[in-house]
């Protein structure tokens, strides 16, 4: 009987040295917080109000410390947000709201990406379908085949699921 406790702890102590390692690599996958953000919208107003979301919650990760990993993915309409172009011809064309806003929605979506390191991606049947030249895009906006596909790989991938309405 005395020779069954040292086994027994031995054996706990290898079981204990295999599963920490992969609670350890568990724990620091969760503790980046991934949220996608879904810009299809033609509304500069709820445009601007998913910007302000964005900071408040980038704000808030950084004065806790936090990691963070926050997107924004352009579909359909969200293409008016990521260029300067007019898109006249489009169903994606600038209309006098936007028009008024685009300068101060792009700074501050280039605020947001190089201040806060917020990932933007623009939907690439949206851009061929606007018939838009690449070098017309907001620097620093990579290029996705399909937006809806990339919205449903990042949600696969742990991102939470974010739309303004």
């Amino acid at each position: 009987m005395s020779y069954i406790l040292p086994r027994l702890l031995i054996v706990i102590v290898a079981v204990l040295t295999l599963v920490a390692p992969v609670r350890a690599e568990d724990a620091t996958a969760e503790a980046v917080e991934k949220v996608v953000y879904h810009a299809d919208f033609a509304d500069p107003s709820r445009f601007s109000s998913m910007l302000a979301s964005i900071n408040n919650m980038v704000n808030e990760y950084q004065q806790t410390l936090k990691d963070y990993d926050v997107r924004i993915v352009f579909v359909s309409y969200g293409i008016r947000f990521v260029t300067a172009d007019p898109l006249q011809g489009t169903p994606f064309a600038e209309d006098a709201a936007l028009k008024t806003r685009r300068k101060e929605l792009l700074d501050r979506v280039k605020g947001l990406r190089d201040t806060h390191g917020v990932k933007l991606e623009l939907c690439e049947i949206t851009r061929e379908a606007a018939r838009l030249d690449p070098e017309k895009i907001l620097s620093g906006v990579a290029r996705v085949p399909s937006g809806v596909v990339r919205l449903a790989e990042l949600q696969h991938q742990g991102f939470a699921y974010l739309k303004i309405q």
